[in-house]
């Protein structure tokens, strides 16, 4: 590895399908080194073919993420920038989205809808800690979620409640880690995320969307910022869509 390719700065991106896909395309257009997270065939080879490094790992798996990390700065020299943009829920989901009616919900629903997503910032903001201070480094982690962790729906309050979760321990985690150089950034996507191949949703309007490259720039703003002004929590919603502060 050349000098210049050590100095130039390297993330890695869990989740590289759609949103995920959308920040390593932009990553590596201005210049970074990015390694690109998944677990299917399809999605590694579309990792590879953007021009970032695939690695398949486990963001549900504290072990496997501080893995990813240590392949990412054995084949970078560095790391500056973590993303978990996976969407990790649990159980089949076979029942209504978001869980259901609490009078209704089945008897798994909470481990499928509420458990699972916080497990995973867990397991991902755990093992990246981890990592960077096992090795005395720093970096930006970013951890996405949706607008449901600002408040609950009718119908999909384990939904919400899994999001909560996922808030909380980011917020923990950026308490824990700031007096230590480690800067840890909650993205909070409050809309439906259109498809990175463009087009809708049925029955949601495009202009509802949040567009994946204009989410992947915040993720680049939140990557770049200083230590003296730091943004721990950013919400995001498309002028269509509802905002709710």
């Amino acid at each position: 590895m050349s000098d210049a390719e050590q100095q130039r700065p390297s993330a890695l991106i869990f989740g590289a399908r759609n949103l995920g896909k959308a920040v390593i395309e932009l990553l590596l257009g201005a210049g970074w080194s990015v390694a690109g997270v998944a677990r299917s065939q399809e999605t590694l080879q579309s990792v590879t073919e953007a021009g970032a490094l695939a690695l398949q790992a486990d963001v549900t798996d504290q072990a496997s993420v501080r893995n990813a990390i240590a392949e990412t700065v054995a084949a970078h020299g560095r790391i500056d920038l973590v993303v978990n943009a996976a969407s990790a829920y649990g159980g089949t989901r076979s029942g209504p989205f978001g869980g259901g009616p609490m009078a209704e919900a089945d008897a798994d629903a909470f481990d499928s809808w509420a458990a699972a997503p916080a497990r995973a910032a867990f397991s991902f903001l755990s093992g990246a800690a981890g990592y960077l201070t096992g090795h005395d480094a720093t970096a930006t982690l970013i951890q996405v979620t949706g607008g449901s962790a600002r408040r609950a729906m009718p119908g999909r309050g384990l939904w919400a409640a899994g999001a909560f979760g996922v808030r909380a321990i980011t917020q923990a985690a950026a308490q824990e880690l700031r007096g230590q150089g480690i800067h840890v950034a909650l993205l909070i996507v409050d809309a439906g995320i259109e498809p990175l191949s463009g087009g809708s949703r049925p029955g949601v309007s495009p202009d509802a969307l949040a567009d994946p490259r204009s989410l992947a720039e915040a993720v680049l703003y939140l990557a770049e910022q200083g230590p003296r002004a730091a943004t721990h929590e950013l919400q995001v919603t498309p002028l269509a869509e509802t905002w709710v502060p």
